[in-house]
C-alpha cells in the first residue's frame, strides 16, 4: 500500500510515500503539519504524474539539506518546492501542497531505514482510505499538469519525462 525506496546517494535515508483518497480530515492534517505534529510532506496528488516525480524532488531536497543550501525552512517544505517548475515558494505550496478542501493526499516521509513507527502514527491520523501509491495517476489532473509545466503536444506521450526535466532545470533557467 505504500512505496519505500532507498536514496542511492544517501544510503542511510529512505523515502516512503503513502497515498490516501476519500480523506475527510484534510484541514486537521494540514494544521498538524504546519504545527510540526506531522513530520512529512502533504502533497496534492492531482499534480503528481508518477511516484518517481516525488522521489526526484525528495532526493534533491535531501541533497540540499545535507549541503545546507535549502531555499525553504524544512526538508518537507523543500520537497514540495522541488516539485514546482518555478522558483516561487508560495506558488509551489499553492499548487502542490495540500489544501483544507482536498479529498486525497500523498504523504512523503524521509527517514532512516529502521524507522517504521513514525509511518504507523501518520497512517492512524488520516481519516481516509489508503490506496497503492502506484495508483496516483488515477488522481492526476493531466490538463493542470500540462498547463503548469507548459508541455508541448509532442511531450504528452512522455509527460513524466517532461515534468521531471522541468523540475530538474528550474535552477539553471
Amino acid at each position: 500500500m505504500y512505496s519505500t525506496q532507498e536514496l542511492e546517494l544517501f544510503p542511510d535515508r529512505t523515502v516512503t510515500q503513502l497515498l490516501f483518497k476519500d480523506v475527510k480530515n484534510a484541514a486537521e492534517l494540514r494544521k498538524n503539519a504546519m504545527e510540526g505534529k506531522i513530520n512529512g510532506a502533504l502533497i496534492n496528488p492531482s499534480m503528481i504524474v508518477n511516484p518517481f516525480q516525488v522521489l526526484v524532488a525528495a532526493n534533491k531536497a535531501v541533497h540540499l539539506h545535507s549541503t545546507g543550501k535549502m531555499k525553504t525552512r524544512s526538508l518537507y517544505s523543500e520537497i514540495i518546492y522541488n516539485l514546482s517548475p518555478t522558483n516561487n515558494i508560495s506558488e509551489a505550496f499553492k499548487r502542490f501542497g495540500m489544501s483544507d478542501s482536498d479529498s486525497a493526499v500523498l504523504i512523503v516521509l524521509v527517514h532512516l531505514k529502521e524507522e517504521t513507527q513514525h509511518m504507523t502514527d501518520i497512517i492512524a491520523k488520516v481519516d481516509g482510505q489508503q490506496i497503492p501509491v502506484e495508483d496516483v495517476s488515477m488522481l492526476t489532473d493531466p490538463a493542470k499538469v500540462k498547463k503548469l509545466y507548459k508541455t508541448t503536444p509532442q511531450e504528452d506521450m512522455c509527460l513524466l519525462d517532461a515534468v521531471v526535466c522541468r523540475m530538474a532545470t528550474k535552477d539553471v533557467m
